[in-house]
């Protein structure tokens, strides 16, 4: 558990301080706010990259192995951030640690879902997702704190700490019993039938279709507020860093009280009704936020908008898991969660245009639409079942 939430924490910190560091860099650098935006997008373009790569090879060399991979890549490519001269170069540096990035959130959730009882897989894939919310709290503090000290440089050097803390964490980890226990099986299948298991008949491609809808929309919902919501707030409302760093802190909060709360709720009622709460919450609370302009009312509302828009990362790892059979567990979370990271990706390129084009709150508006497709895939194309002990070779 504490190795799948550091790393997942490692990237939730990676990515919003980069958020926070876009005003810095721009002025640095003298980027364009679409050159800006697209350091995010090729952040987790890499991201898909890798969560495809090292999701299979985490299949067939251990979820262990791989992790620790997967983080001494993405160390390495995050400390040349900070010496990097131009946008071509910094953008290199961030799509290659991206693909570092990729692997985490599905090997993690693969290694959780091996170690847990089926019954309360939710809710330990939920304390997974926390680690991402506590990666973010983490830069929403020190990132006002230190970037006027020692700058976006800096900053990227502060962004390995949590990547040596990860990896001093999984040195002594062993494989969990559920994956050496089909170690032959999961060595003898390739990237390819790897795949295919994911389509192999209708109800497992109806499954492996709403899952990427969910993944999508949540990323790029989510990805869309976080990214440029600290620079909303400060053009419209006139809040400094620390302010905006303390509405991030605020929101947050609230993310991390949804996804606690989700991985209870789903532990106990069917997780599909959960999801669908939820999206109406999302739907509901989005619209609700874009016509405020109290900023006080803004900072507490921002907590219930973020119960609901990013609670539901608590049943992602969990639904996966319940999906798809041991031998492919990793290359789902990997492949169908950072194609929709990937998707995602395109939040804050897509947020910026609108906000040039319109204004941010019309931006912030049009993203409760994406919610209403959740709820339809959910309905219609998601499985129902939930819990199930594993059986190779068992769907769903």
């Amino acid at each position: 558990m504490l190795a799948a939430i550091g790393g997942y924490a490692m990237d939730g910190f990676d990515l919003l301080i980069l958020g926070f560091m876009l005003p810095a860099i721009s002025l640095s650098l003298a980027l364009t706010p679409s050159q800006a935006g697209s350091l995010v997008t090729w952040t987790l373009i890499g991201a898909v990259i890798g969560g495809v790569v090292f999701g299979h090879l985490s299949d067939r060399l251990g979820r262990i192995r791989v992790l620790t991979f997967t983080i001494l890549m993405f160390a390495v490519f995050t400390g040349l951030c900070a010496v990097a001269q131009g946008y071509w170069d910094l953008l290199t540096y961030r799509t290659l640690a991206g693909v570092g990035l990729g692997g985490e959130f599905g090997i993690g959730m693969a290694l959780i879902a091996e170690a847990w009882p089926a019954s309360k897989r939710n809710r330990a894939s939920a304390w997974v997702g926390i680690g991402w919310q506590l990666g973010v709290l983490l830069a929403a503090f020190i990132t006002p704190l230190l970037l006027g000290y020692i700058g976006w440089r800096g900053m990227f050097l502060v962004g390995l700490l949590p990547a040596v803390a990860s990896f001093m964490i999984r040195r002594g980890l062993g494989e969990p019993e559920g994956f050496t226990r089909h170690v032959d099986v999961h060595q003898g299948l390739s990237f390819a039938a790897r795949l295919k298991l994911l389509f192999k008949d209708a109800a497992t491609a109806k499954a492996s279709l709403g899952i990427f809808i969910l993944c999508s929309v949540q990323n790029f919902g989510y990805y869309g507020l976080m990214i440029w919501m600290p620079a909303y707030l400060s053009s419209s409302f006139g809040f400094s860093l620390t302010k905006s760093g303390l509405w991030t802190a605020v929101t947050v909060v609230g993310m991390t009280f949804g996804i606690w709360l989700f991985g209870m709720l789903a532990d106990r009622f069917a997780r599909w009704k959960i999801f669908l709460l939820y999206q109406t919450g999302a739907v509901a609370m989005v619209i609700l936020y874009a016509q405020l302009r109290d900023p006080m009312v803004m900072l507490f509302t921002g907590a219930v908008m973020g119960m609901f828009v990013n609670g539901m990362i608590g049943g992602y790892g969990a639904l996966i898991s319940d999906t798809y059979p041991v031998q492919v567990r990793a290359t789902a979370q990997n492949v169908l969660f950072n194609l929709g990271r990937g998707v995602g990706g395109f939040g804050p390129l897509v947020i910026g245009l609108l906000a040039v084009k319109l204004s941010f709150g019309a931006a912030i508006t049009l993203l409760a639409l994406i919610y209403l497709l959740d709820i339809i895939a959910t309905l219609f194309l998601l499985p129902k079942t939930q819990g199930k002990e594993d059986a190779l070779g068992a769907i769903g």
